[in-house]
């Protein structure tokens, strides 16, 4: 059996799964290439770190009672297929399961939903725009499907996108919210897309484009923030 192909991964974190300690496992290759992705070295299929699946379960042996859970990041861990045997391994260890995903392949993802604990959803785009967003063949349609099975499942979640004035002007963010609006979803959190780190090198955000985002989506019943870091 294949193993996972991990290309980073964080022992300890506060911040990848809302109120839980948790380990994260960053796996490598995603097929969307975003201006703003700060892990260029996750988007190969194969990558330059020397972590093994084996080495990250001894790893998570040793933190039973210690760590709440585990959260498969990336790159997009949904693109491989073995992300369900890696999930069956930590679950068996105890911990909870967080994952993070863009949400393009619905299918895997209705297959793990049943052992996932929490879900953070990256929304790229409104619909017309996710092209343009990924720089890459992108089935917006499939995302809203795994944004519909995972409120249909009830497991605990977030929605988010990331955010940059250079990518998103005042139209695309009420198209996003209202799409939003339109699947269920009345709470987003925005991400500020960083300027630095990125595949692409973007300007720093400022107030104004901050109030132009507050005024772009005040239909929507909560908007978190979390400022670029």
């Amino acid at each position: 059996m294949a193993a996972l192909r991990i290309g980073g991964f964080t022992p300890f974190s506060t911040t990848d799964y809302p109120g839980q300690l948790a380990a994260v496992v960053f796996c490598q290759g995603c097929p969307w290439r975003c201006a703003y992705c700060h892990n260029p070295h996750l988007l190969p299929a194969s990558g330059a770190e020397r972590h093994t699946w084996q080495d990250v379960l001894a790893f998570l042996d040793t933190r039973r009672g210690l760590l709440d859970a585990v959260v498969f990041s990336g790159g997009e861990a949904t693109a491989q297929a073995v992300l369900a045997d890696a999930v069956r391994a930590v679950r068996a260890l105890g911990f909870r399961v967080g994952l993070h995903s863009a949400g393009m392949y619905p299918q895997r993802l209705a297959a793990l939903l049943p052992s996932l604990d929490w879900v953070g959803l990256d929304i790229k785009a409104p619909r017309a725009g996710y092209a343009r967003i990924v720089h890459a063949p992108a089935d917006a349609a499939a995302v809203y499907d795994s944004l519909r099975m995972i409120r249909a499942s009830g497991i605990a979640h977030e929605v988010r996108t990331t955010w940059h004035p250079r990518l998103f002007d005042a139209a695309d963010l009420r198209a996003l919210a209202g799409e939003l609006r339109a699947a269920g979803v009345d709470e987003l959190v925005v991400q500020e897309a960083r300027s630095i780190g990125t595949t692409t090198r973007l300007p720093d955000i400022g107030d104004a484009d901050r109030a132009g985002l507050r005024a772009a989506l005040r239909d929507m019943r909560r908007v978190g923030h979390r400022p670029a870091c």
